[in-house]
């Protein structure tokens, strides 16, 4: 069990949604969504079939990394959220104090649930465990800047823009885009609320 899905912070639940590490039954439903092109448009991987989707998706720590939003209403995946849990950089001397204290935040929404408050809703509590039972010190989350939801998102939960890099990323259409990353740092969240 990874640090993200130990089993005395997971499932959390806000007041419509519960978050909880994925398995290898959801893979159906995450397929679903992930799927549809206004969906995988902006995601970095986004097999073309099943088949390689699962081959991705069941690999240990693609898996571990992965959390499920589903309704408490009626039990259905609406989305999931990327909660990968890295080391920040160091220099020699101190880099075991840099082990596992920051988290790279990303996340995928059904798009008929969009616009209702659901990503927001799922993140702030992802944020909340990442800097409460999880003891990170620091999220961030990147996008190309034309996903305009996403850096939205970020927004709205407080984070900071730290860097506009412009046609960094190589998008699958060919394009060449710009890119948003953004952080936040554990002291600054109470206020970013």
């Amino acid at each position: 069990m990874t640090e993200s899905q130990r089993s005395d912070i997971w499932p959390v639940r806000t007041d419509r949604l519960e978050i909880r590490p994925a398995t290898a039954d959801d893979l159906g439903a995450v397929w679903e969504y992930r799927r549809l092109p206004d969906v995988y448009r902006w995601l970095g991987p986004a097999p073309q079939t099943r088949e390689a989707f699962d081959e991705l998706y069941l690999d240990p720590d693609r898996l571990a990394t992965t959390l499920i939003l589903t309704r408490l209403d009626d039990g259905s995946v609406i989305g999931d959220i990327m909660l990968k849990i890295g080391d920040a950089w160091a220099q020699r001397e101190v880099v075991d104090q840099a082990k596992g204290t920051v988290a790279e935040l990303g996340w995928t929404l059904v798009p008929e649930h969009s616009g209702k408050g659901y990503a927001s809703e799922a993140v702030r509590a992802v944020i909340d465990v990442c800097f409460g039972p999880l003891g990170l010190r620091r999220v961030h989350a990147g996008c190309f800047a034309d996903n305009e939801p996403s850096w939205r998102l970020m927004e709205r939960l407080g984070m900071r823009r730290e860097e506009f890099s412009r046609k960094t990323a190589l998008h699958r259409s060919g394009e060449w885009m710009d890119g948003m990353n953004y952080g936040l740092l554990a002291e600054e969240w109470p206020t970013a609320r």
